[in-house]
């Protein structure tokens, strides 16, 4: 079986799989779209039980996918060290972080802060000696911390007022990074709908336990408009996405699939201000330019070295 987590980073892909432009689009879509539907996913439930909900949910269908599709849900013990400590980092960390700070300060805004992930990434992968950087690479980290850089300076005012919302924030996209490069680094030949649905599985004990001693304290039902929100974020963003961005890590390293997946907070930005009347204007736009940009220089292949 070929291992969809390769250990080994290159500076630059050769070549970037059709497939993995395909999941990108997908990603980008679902994920973007994803941030404004928070406020209305935690009206009536708090963030715990929304969190609990959904990935129980969605682990159980990927499981189910995997299941039916014949493939073993069987992770070899010398994995479960890695994945679980990965898991922490990653979807506890981010699902919890990530959606108090949507609920603190504008939801784009907090998707823009995820999303520093690749800057991260490249950080820790620099400094751990996983990733060789190239001037083609680091002209897209440059350009995609323009594009941060454009979207929180316009919302300075808000950060200021909601310290704790842009402190989750940055923390959730720092246990993404820290997350992905422990799974890259494991070597773990698991098939991505397994692995990501172990994860999900994973995930949901400490929500659940959160949701049962920090969420709401007593059971009722819900509107039916947010069973429906509930269930579309589990069934498309979190099961869908999720092993979409893991088949992803497997085909491309993890800096370039950090910046190819920069394009999520546009849609985030595009999706908020057309959800919930949130700031669209010229700094925007010009942040979306260079998130363009990014992604097309980390996806562009690196030019063969002229050999003599």
């Amino acid at each position: 079986m070929s291992n969809p987590l390769s250990s080994v980073v290159p500076a630059a892909p050769a070549a970037i799989p059709r497939r993995a432009i395909v999941l990108l689009a997908l990603l980008t879509l679902v994920w973007g779209t994803n941030w404004g539907l928070f406020p209305i996913a935690v009206r009536e439930v708090s963030v715990w039980t929304f969190r609990a909900v959904a990935v129980l949910g969605a682990g159980l269908v990927l499981l189910a996918v995997a299941r039916a599709r014949g493939q073993s849900l069987v992770i070899p013990r010398r994995h479960w060290a890695t994945v679980a400590v990965a898991t922490s980092l990653y979807l506890v960390l981010w699902n919890i972080a990530s959606t108090y700070a949507a609920l603190m300060i504008p939801s784009g805004q907090a998707a823009v802060l995820g999303f520093t992930m690749p800057l991260w990434a490249a950080l820790f992968g620099w400094l751990t000696g996983q990733q060789r950087l190239g001037p083609r690479l680091l002209l897209a980290l440059a350009l995609g911390a323009l594009a941060v850089g454009l979207l929180m300076w316009r919302s300075l005012g808000v950060y200021a007022q909601a310290p704790l919302g842009v402190a989750l924030g940055l923390t959730a996209a720092i246990g993404w990074a820290l997350g992905t490069m422990i799974l890259k680094r494991g070597g773990l030949a698991v098939p991505a709908l397994v692995l990501t649905g172990w994860q999900l599985l994973i995930t949901a004990i400490p929500t659940g336990i959160g949701a049962l001693w920090l969420g709401d304290g007593h059971w009722f039902m819900p509107s039916w408009a947010t069973i429906a929100v509930i269930s579309y974020i589990t069934l498309v963003p979190m099961a869908i996405g999720n092993a979409a961005w893991f088949a992803v890590v497997g085909l491309l390293p993890t800096t370039v699939a950090g910046l190819s997946a920069i394009l999520v907070p546009v849609v985030a930005m595009i999706a908020g201000a057309v959800m919930h009347g949130e700031p669209l204007g010229p700094v925007q736009w010009a942040a979306m330019a260079c998130c363009a940009v990014a992604m097309r220089l980390a996806l562009t292949p690196a030019p063969a070295p002229v050999t003599g």
